[in-house]
């Protein structure tokens, strides 16, 4: 029995829709339970012909054997959640806490406009608003919502119950370690705490019961939005160096600085990372697009893996290649 917890430990964008989804593929878990904010999030899997924009459901839709559960901490925009369960055929695996807060019309019309439109950057999906009445004790529940009623379960008991029967359970966050309301650039921040402590709160893990936190950076850092960011190159070179992104859930051009060396320390503290992945590193060394052995990357791209591991003195675990879940170096030991 394994419970692997992967987080991000930038601002976000850091592929943890693609190492969720390889996880799910390679482990085969029971379950896959979702943390996190809610629709904010934004988590792309590319899977053979498939590309898949994520912002309810877990990345492990990808195995159809995996059931997939939203935990109680999470704000659920009921239409999204079940339109991606209907594309991804995934209804007959779906799970949402009775718990879980509700996104109104309203909480959207008020995240696209005055403060945290215009000065946070906020993604106007509603989680702000939709957060703060669920503080006030006003929001809406998932289990009052007839539109859910065939997929309303108590998510911590399903989840304690498959572990204790000796099952594997993957856990995915969402947004990026520093873009968590109390250790991020407040007041550019998300609504609530999304290191990894917070993700198991928001499914009813208990910390006892977790194995391994995968914490997960991109070869190189970016965020969408306002706020400090140490390193930050200009557009023109983020384009030189062919780093230029869209963010999923926005559409606007992410910024982008240089892989972040003490910003990384301190996501490890913060999330008692067991381990790390390193993603898009064929971005910065495109002779390694698509290698699946670790031996047989060449020595530039080795060199960036063995300096981070160096500087930061923990084992990276995973690696993407390129943008394909299978474009993985998997260095976990068995």
């Amino acid at each position: 029995m394994t419970v692997t917890v992967v987080v991000g430990g930038f601002y976000g964008d850091e592929g943890k829709g693609k190492i969720v989804a390889f996880l799910s593929l390679k482990d085969s878990h029971s379950l896959a339970v979702r943390g996190g904010v809610g629709p904010n999030a934004g988590h792309t899997v590319n899977f053979g012909d498939q590309v898949l924009k994520l912002r309810m459901l877990p990345s492990a839709v990808v195995n159809k054997s995996t059931k997939l559960l939203i935990g109680p901490g999470v704000l659920v925009n009921p239409d999204i959640t079940l339109n991606e369960a209907t594309k991804y055929d995934a209804l007959n695996r779906l799970v949402v806490d009775k718990r879980c807060a509700i996104i109104e019309k309203k909480h959207i019309e008020s995240d696209k406009s005055g403060f945290l439109a215009s000065k946070v950057g906020s993604t106007g999906s509603g989680t702000g608003p939709a957060n703060s009445d669920r503080i006030m004790r006003i929001a809406k529940l998932a289990k009052d919502i007839d539109i859910l009623q065939n997929y309303i379960d108590d998510v911590p008991d399903i989840v304690n119950s498959t572990i204790d029967s000796g099952n594997d359970v993957l856990v995915e966050g969402t947004q990026g370690t520093f873009l968590s309301l109390y250790f991020g650039n407040y007041p550019f921040v998300t609504s609530k705490d999304v290191t990894a402590s917070a993700i198991c709160s928001d499914i009813g893990l208990g910390p006892k019961k977790v194995d391994d936190v995968i914490v997960i950076f991109k070869a190189f850092v970016t965020r969408v939005g306002e706020g400090p960011f140490t390193g930050e190159l200009s557009p023109e070179e983020t384009e030189n160096r062919g780093w230029a992104e869209i963010g999923t859930v926005t559409g606007r051009t992410r910024r982008a600085a240089p892989f972040d060396i003490t910003l990384a320390k301190k996501a490890i503290m913060l999330n008692s990372a067991s381990s790390i992945a390193i993603t898009k590193l064929d971005v910065l060394y495109p002779s390694a697009r698509g290698v699946t052995k670790y031996e047989e990357l060449d020595s530039p791209s080795k060199s960036f893996i063995e300096n981070i591991e160096k500087e930061l003195k923990i084992n990276v675990s995973l690696i993407g290649t390129g943008p394909e879940v299978y474009e993985t170096i998997d260095r976990r030991v068995k």
